[in-house]
């Protein structure tokens, strides 16, 4: 159960934590994760490049939105070796409508990777070296796929540790919830208590609760409409539409016909010179005798 942020405690310096014990905080986290059990298809597998594959795309995303994409996704790319072996082009379309495009090209090289080594690697530390693969991530992994104990902090964990440890508590950081998730993790089905955790995290936040906005780690987004990377997507968009490549004279006429139609302004020279400039380092794009392309 290695992170990088934990420090071990002793459990009767954990518990009880002000009229709360370790045993009744499990108990309810088990009755209220399966009164609000949700049915998801990245469940109960233990292929942990289908669960990564999972827990990248909901990184940022919403749920309901993951469930569209990421059936579809398993089915185009079943394991490592097809997403290692698939076009950026590919690989991209089928991401549209998921957000973050970057996520999918981190997730393309970390299949690679894996390929490479002739399968996922099962250890916390092996997992964060993968591109893409955080903390949260590799325990994930470990949780779901491998039924073994991990500290795996995300928004719906965090949402129940901060509502029943720290109800009256404002900026909560991570370095004080971890001691109690990694204390609790220590379960025979690490898999069921995250499930039972993540339902229960979400519940409260739809119920107008919630608690992640009294953690240290809670930012608001920022608005997609009208932003830069709605801008960047776009672009993506538009080359993904000609494969044969397009210039940047015509991908800039595609771009403002957008913002127009959206009621915004033409892009200017500069702004669109950088989107171009990044989209080209991130590995969108390639650049050939005049003509952006959408890299291989």
């Amino acid at each position: 159960m290695k992170h990088e942020a934990y420090r071990p405690r002793r459990r009767d310096e954990l518990w009880p934590h002000g009229d709360l014990t370790r045993e009744a905080f499990v108990a309810r986290v088990w009755e209220e994760g399966a009164a609000n059990d949700r049915d998801l298809p990245w469940r109960g597998i233990d292929d942990p490049y289908a669960v990564m594959v999972s827990e990248v795309m909901l990184q940022q995303t919403q749920v309901a939105r993951v469930e569209q994409h990421w059936p579809r996704f398993m089915d185009t790319f079943p394991t490592p070796e097809a997403l290692a072996q698939a076009s950026t082009a590919e690989v991209l379309e089928h991401w549209q409508g998921l957000g973050y495009n970057r996520r999918a090209l981190a997730l393309k090289r970390a299949a690679a990777t894996a390929a490479e080594q002739d399968g996922m690697p099962r250890t916390f530390d092996e997992l964060v070296q993968l591109p893409g693969v955080g903390p949260a991530t590799a325990a994930g992994i470990i949780a779901f796929a491998y039924q073994e104990p991990a500290v795996y902090v995300e928004t719906n964990v965090r949402a129940v540790f901060i509502h029943e440890l720290f109800p009256e508590e404002d900026k909560v950081p991570d370095a004080d919830l971890l001691p109690f998730v990694a204390d609790t993790a220590d379960t025979a089905d690490p898999r069921g208590w995250y499930y039972a955790l993540l339902d229960w995290g979400a519940t409260l936040k739809r119920s107008g609760i919630n608690p992640t906005r009294a953690s240290t780690a809670y930012t608001r987004q920022s608005a997609f409409e009208g932003s830069r990377r709605q801008k960047r997507a776009e672009l993506v968009r538009i080359a993904l539409a000609s494969p044969e490549g397009i210039t940047r004279k015509e991908a800039r006429k595609l771009l403002d016909a957008f913002e127009k139609e959206h009621g915004r302004e033409p892009v200017d020279d500069e702004l669109f010179a950088s989107l171009v400039s990044d989209l080209v380092k991130e590995g969108f794009f390639y650049e050939k005798a005049r003509m952006l392309k959408v890299c291989t």
